[in-house]
């Protein structure tokens, strides 16, 4: 910021805060905060003064870059469940594609760690969905391993038919009960 002024007839000018001045210049000023400049010009004719008020804004905060998905957020995001055929626990070839962007998306992350659930629908018995939602399980791990993740990062657990996605009794609800469902292993 530049200060200018100009006097007449003065013998002695000064400005408060920066001291005796000519009768006419210019002065650059830095201030950290804003500030009043006053001047006083003193003369055979007696003394004149005049205030010029120099404003300093703060500069708007530095935004960091923030991500706006916790890591369980963004894991949900692009960890997506595989489907299994009835009474089947091979992994079918449409989930090839979808394990193979799970298996980016860990190797990308390494110290997530995985726990993969096998789920099954309503029908057979207990014990029988046990079993089959733990191929399901130990399936997805394979393919997971066979593309280059630890076997130590990746958990199984089989919940059979008792933690049901859907309700219905139909085949498409049936059909989205028969997974290797994705979570963080906290």
């Amino acid at each position: 910021m530049t200060l200018t002024w100009k006097t007449t007839d003065a013998t002695t000018v000064s400005i408060e805060g920066i001291g005796d001045v000519p009768t006419s210049g210019t002065k650059t000023v830095t201030p950290t905060a804003s500030t009043n400049y006053h001047l006083v010009a003193k003369g055979e004719g007696g003394t004149a003064d005049d205030t010029a008020r120099v404003t300093v804004s703060s500069p708007p905060p530095v935004q960091q870059p923030t991500t706006s998905m916790s890591a369980e957020e963004e894991f949900k995001a692009n960890m997506q469940d595989i489907f299994f055929d009835y009474d089947a626990y091979d992994v079918r070839s449409d989930a090839q594609g979808t394990l193979s962007k799970d298996a980016a998306y860990l190797n990308s992350h390494p110290n997530i760690r995985v726990v993969i659930g096998g789920y099954c629908d309503e029908r057979g018995s207990n014990e029988y969905n046990i079993g089959l939602g733990q191929n399901r399980a130990d399936a997805a791990k394979t393919a997971l391993v066979t593309a280059g993740i630890a076997a130590s990062r990746i958990r199984v657990i089989s919940y059979g038919k008792e933690k049901p996605f859907c309700t219905e009794s139909t085949e498409a609800c049936w059909q989205q009960n028969r997974r290797a469902g994705f979570s963080m292993d906290q």
